[in-house]
């Protein structure tokens, strides 16, 4: 039995006369007539009641028709739906995302694609961005929101494929009764005599990267403490144990007790997503990725 039998049989059973059935899936009579016998002879019973003047459905031609109709609205409803996961417009999408994306772009982007892509179920995931760079090349991540560029040596460096949605100022962060902190800007110079509050490169190598190239210009960092979380490194900073180094967004976590000041130059800092290089093209991902640079300009 073939789902074109059942169409050709749905159509009779709806309109019990075989001319207009045969006009409604734009074929002629006869060949209709030909595949209600072979479906017929297949079950093994008459469907259909037929005279000069009426066409009718038997008992089997009821309970069919019923069976009939529930399976081919199955059928539509899976071609529906794939129409729709093809299109991005159902599936399911895991993101991983940096802490720091919280005060950006990650709860516009969160709005508009559940706003955008109401059938897919978005699952984000907090990481650092070397865990998301492993989690990536695992396959267990969809897509990353990470902090600044790849690492561009090591075991997977050229795997993952990556695009800029956001860019922000660099500023140090210091205890409020610092020296610095009454300044409309922080020279180099003065930022590399401090103690640093730094991050361990293996779990943000391109943060880390980017601030020590950064301050290489100027001298060599004192780090003095190495914490995970910039909420982390505030508490430390606000204890006067040092100064930290952090995207200009913090200003929405940093207590009175801490400075915010700009460094010298406006040197930034870039929100990436990143994705496997090898994947398929993914409708959901490049959704995605459309509301985090929608996102990013507003």
């Amino acid at each position: 039995m073939e789902l074109r039998q059942l169409r050709y049989f749905m159509a009779v059973a709806d309109e019990l006369h075989f001319g207009r059935a045969a006009q409604k899936l734009h074929m002629s009579q006869p060949p209709l007539s030909v595949q209600i016998g072979r479906l017929e002879r297949e079950v093994g019973t008459p469907l259909f009641v037929r005279s000069t003047r009426r066409v009718a459905l038997t008992a089997a031609g009821m309970h069919l028709q019923e069976s009939a109709r529930r399976i081919l609205d199955e059928v539509d409803a899976v071609r529906a739906d794939m129409r729709d996961y093809v299109g991005g417009l159902s599936g399911q999408l895991t993101a991983g995302f940096v802490s720091s994306a919280n005060y950006t772009v990650l709860p516009e982007v969160v709005r508009l694609f559940r706003a955008r892509r109401p059938k897919v179920s978005l699952t984000l995931v907090p990481l650092t961005s070397g865990e998301q760079f492993d989690r990536l090349r695992a396959g267990t991540l969809d897509i990353g929101i990470v902090r600044d560029e790849l690492p561009r040596t090591g075991v997977g460096a050229d795997s993952l494929s990556t695009a800029v949605v956001f860019e922000e100022r660099l500023v140090a962060c210091l205890p409020a009764g610092h020296a610095l902190a009454g300044r409309t800007e922080a020279s180099l110079q003065d930022v590399i005599a401090e103690p640093m509050i730094a991050y361990p490169r293996a779990l943000m190598p391109g943060y880390v990267d980017r601030v020590t190239e950064l301050l290489a210009q100027a001298g060599r960092m004192r780090v003095v403490e190495e914490v995970v979380h910039q909420e982390t490194a505030l508490g430390f900073v606000a204890a006067g144990v040092g100064i930290s180094i952090l995207p200009e967004s913090v200003r929405q976590l940093v207590p009175p007790s801490i400075a915010v000041v700009p460094l010298a130059g406006s040197p930034t800092t870039r929100l990436l997503a990143a994705w496997r290089t090898r994947d398929d093209e993914s409708a959901v991902r490049g959704a995605f990725l459309e509301c985090l640079r929608d996102a990013a300009s507003a």
